[in-house]
């Protein structure tokens, strides 16, 4: 398991282009590494996950006369983010330790799986500020809720509380501070129970589906079901069950 810590507490752990390069050599290489199966993403502190965009550096880079950015990281350094690496098939669990505002709440809606602290709360407020939710939130939340909720929060920069973001499905748990990393801990666990070629397969399918009819999502060609397919994880699994013993997975191979 790759455990990430968002480690700027002195400016809640708002992301500059430093910690995007960090976090993004932090992706190759859990990308790249087998053995690492499950990744969890928290933010350093009790009070917030993440901040967002670290806005006295944009500032500072606007007045050197650097061109506003849009949507997506444009390829520069440090990219691509999490918000952009639409082919990482191993899963993610947000461990949900505070605010998570702006590019806060939208590596909570990049990852698989959210559990949040339940004095959290969630905002996209770059209306607000002359900007929109360039990382994925523009596109993403619309696609994880109802429209005209999305819209509400994306056109006024609105805060939901972790209880809204429960009854919207944006999060899987909500938990008191003292439960949040036995929480964790028991997803991670559920999730290295199964056969991790199996997972990324599940996972590719969901995400390169999402917009198909339903006819062409079944005819439509996956890497990773393919793998699994051919994978010893399809036969060790029912070979498991039948014996009455934990199965044994193994490792996939890139």
């Amino acid at each position: 398991m790759a455990y990430v810590t968002i480690q700027r507490p002195e400016v809640s752990n708002a992301l500059d282009l430093e910690a995007h390069r960090e976090l993004c050599g932090i992706w190759d290489e859990f990308e790249a590494d087998d053995d690492l199966w499950v990744g969890v993403l928290t933010g350093a502190g009790e009070r917030v996950f993440c901040a967002g965009q670290d806005l006295k550096e944009l500032a500072a880079r606007n007045r050197r006369g650097v061109a506003p950015s849009s949507l997506g990281s444009g390829g520069i350094s440090g990219s691509p983010r999490l918000t952009e690496r639409f082919r990482l098939s191993k899963p993610l669990v947000a461990r949900v330790n505070g605010h998570a505002v702006g590019g806060g709440f939208e590596l909570v809606l990049a990852c698989d799986v959210a559990i949040a602290v339940d004095t959290a709360t969630f905002a996209l407020p770059e209306a607000r500020l002359g900007l929109i939710a360039g990382a994925g939130g523009v596109l993403r939340l619309p696609r994880q809720v109802p429209l005209k909720t999305a819209m509400g929060h994306l056109l006024t920069g609105r805060p939901m509380s972790a209880s809204r973001a429960y009854q919207l499905g944006l999060v899987n748990e909500v938990v008191s501070r003292d439960e949040l990393d036995d929480c964790v801990d028991g997803w991670v666990r559920d999730l290295l129970r199964c056969s991790p070629v199996a997972v990324r397969a599940a996972k590719e399918i969901v995400h390169r589906s999402a917009h198909l009819a339903l006819e062409e999502a079944f005819t439509l060609g996956y890497g990773w079901e393919e793998r699994r397919r051919t994978s010893p994880d399809a036969v060790e699994g029912p070979a498991a069950f039948a014996e009455g013993r934990r199965p044994r997975w193994h490792s996939p191979a890139r």
